[in-house]
């Protein structure tokens, strides 16, 4: 039977994951369950964030608009 892979937990997201074979060499270095986690690392250094935590983005912020649908000129 084979062993059990061994884990981790993910300080950004909290979750437990798994080795991969494209860890193996760098397995103890390894930190981020995914790249996504590893670009949001900030978010584990800041004591008041975490899963429980909501941010409420500031009025407009984060809101796309397309290049082709930017404000019309009315004529």
């Amino acid at each position: 039977m084979a062993k059990p892979l061994p884990s981790k937990i993910c300080p950004v997201c909290e979750r437990p994951f798994n080795w991969r074979r494209k860890w193996a060499k760098d397995w103890d270095n390894v930190r981020y369950c995914s790249e996504r986690c590893r670009r949001n690392r900030a978010l584990a250094d800041d004591p008041g964030s975490g899963p429980g935590r909501v941010d409420v983005p500031a009025a407009g912020a984060g809101r796309h608009v397309p290049a082709g649908k930017r404000h019309k000129r009315h004529r």
